[in-house]
C-alpha cells in the first residue's frame, strides 16, 4: 500500500468535484503520480483537462477531508488501495473503468481471489432468499468468495451464506465505506467487516444517493469470474449487473421460476438473452471448469440415499430426520444442502424439506 504521502495526494485529488476515473487516468498517464499532478502548473493541467477541472485542482481546499480519510484508513483491518498498489485488485484492472481507490474494511485478500457475484430483488420470495443463501455458501464451500451489494432481499442472504463457507464474503457499497446502508444491515456489515471486506470507491461520508448504486454494480461484477442473478423483475438493478457483467466478458448465470410471477420475469429475460440457466449449484462450477469444486460433505458413503430413504415423500423437518437417521444436526444439515443444491429435495416454508420425485 501507498505511505501516508502518498495516500494524502492519490486521496486530494480524488476529491476534486467533477474529475472523476476518467480526468484521473489521464492525469496520471500525463502528468505521473498524483504528487507531481498537484504540482503541475494551469498550463499543463489545461492540457489534459477542461480549464474548470484544472481551476478546481488548483484552488483545491481538502485538508480536513484527507486528514479524516488517512486517519480511518491508519485503523487495524482498514486500508485504502490506489491503482498504484500491488494490492489492488487484479480483476478491476480488467474493466473499462477501474476505481482509482478503493477503501477496504476487512480482508484485502479476498478483493484478489476466485469469486462470484450473487445479487438479485431486494423484495425476493421465501424461495429466493433461501436459494441466495445456499446456493452461495455452496460456492463459498467450492472456494469461491462471494461478492454482492449488501442491498436487502437477496444480497443479504447471498452475503450470509457466503460467511457460512470457507471462502467468505465481499460487499460493494454504494456508499462512503463509513456509512452502512440500509440501516438494517449494519450488524450483518459489522460481521462483514470482521470475517470478510466490505469495499467502495466512494469518498468518507458520501451518502446513499440513487446515482451511486448502478456505478457500484460495475465493481459487484468485474471482481468476479461470474454472476448469479437469484430473482429479478424486469426493472431490477440486478439485470444491470448482469449486462455489465456480459461487457466484462463474465459469466452470467440465471435461476428460472415460474412464469406467472414477476421476480422471475428478469431471470428469464437474461436465460433469452444467453445467460446460462441454473438449477443446481454444480450447473455454475461446471460452466466454470476447474475454477471451484463442491467438496464431499456426507457422513460417509451411502448417507444422502439412506436420508432420502427414511424422509419419503411426505414434508418434514429437520428434527424428525435427526429421530429417524441417529444423526447429528450439523451432518443431516450438510446431507440437506447437498440434495437440495442437486435438485433432489425441496426446501418448503416452516422449516420443511420434501423428497422429490426421480424421473
Amino acid at each position: 500500500m501507498s505511505d501516508a504521502g502518498d495516500l494524502a495526494a492519490w486521496i486530494e485529488l480524488s476529491l476534486v468535484p467533477g474529475l472523476g476515473g476518467q480526468g484521473f487516468r489521464s492525469l496520471l498517464s500525463s502528468l505521473g503520480l498524483p504528487a507531481q499532478i498537484l504540482g503541475a502548473t494551469r498550463g499543463q493541467l489545461s492540457r489534459v483537462v477542461p480549464e474548470a477541472l484544472a481551476s478546481r485542482i488548483l484552488e483545491r481546499r481538502f485538508s480536513p477531508e484527507v486528514e479524516a480519510a488517512l486517519q480511518w484508513a491508519a485503523r487495524p483491518g482498514h486500508a485504502v488501495l490506489t491503482l498504484a498498489d500491488i494490492e489492488y485488485p487484479k480483476p478491476l484492472l480488467e474493466i473499462a473503468d477501474p476505481p482509482v481507490l478503493l477503501y477496504v474494511a476487512g480482508n484485502t485478500e479476498l478483493l484478489r481471489s476466485l469469486a462470484l457475484a450473487v445479487v438479485g430483488s431486494r423484495n425476493a420470495t421465501p424461495q429466493g432468499l433461501k436459494n441466495a443463501q445456499s446456493f452461495a455458501r455452496a460456492f463459498s464451500e467450492a472456494g469461491f468468495t462471494i461478492v454482492s451489494g449488501l442491498a436487502l432481499g437477496v444480497d443479504s442472504a447471498a452475503h450470509v451464506g457466503g460467511l457460512e463457507g470457507r471462502g467468505s464474503t465481499v460487499a460493494v457499497l454504494g456508499t462512503g465505506i463509513d456509512i452502512i446502508y440500509p440501516r438494517r444491515n449494519e450488524s450483518l456489515a459489522r460481521e462483514i467487516s470482521l470475517r470478510g471486506a466490505l469495499v467502495s470507491e466512494f469518498a468518507l461520508g458520501t451518502p446513499p444517493t440513487a446515482g451511486n448504486f448502478p456505478r457500484r454494480n460495475r465493481l459487484i461484477s468485474g471482481l468476479a469470474r461470474g454472476c448469479l442473478v437469484v430473482e429479478a423483475a424486469l426493472d431490477s438493478g440486478s439485470l444491470i449487473t448482469a449486462r455489465l457483467a456480459a461487457e466484462q466478458g463474465r459469466e452470467v448465470f440465471a435461476i428460472p421460476g415460474s412464469i406467472h410471477s414477476p421476480l422471475t420475469k428478469g431471470c428469464h429475460a437474461l436465460i433469452k438473452q444467453g445467460a446460462k440457466l441454473v438449477e443446481t449449484a454444480q450447473d455454475v462450477l461446471e460452466e466454470l471448469g476447474s475454477a471451484g469444486t463442491l467438496p464431499s460433505r456426507s457422513a460417509e458413503p451411502g448417507a444422502s440415499r439412506d436420508l432420502l430413504d427414511k424422509m419419503g415423500f411426505d414434508p418434514c423437518d429437520i428434527d424428525s430426520l435427526i429421530a429417524r437417521t441417529g444423526l447429528a444436526t450439523e451432518v443431516i444439515s450438510a446431507i440437506l444442502l447437498d440434495l437440495e443444491l442437486e435438485g433432489r429435495i425441496a426446501g418448503l416454508p416452516g422449516g420443511l424439506y420434501q423428497r422429490i420425485p426421480e424421473d
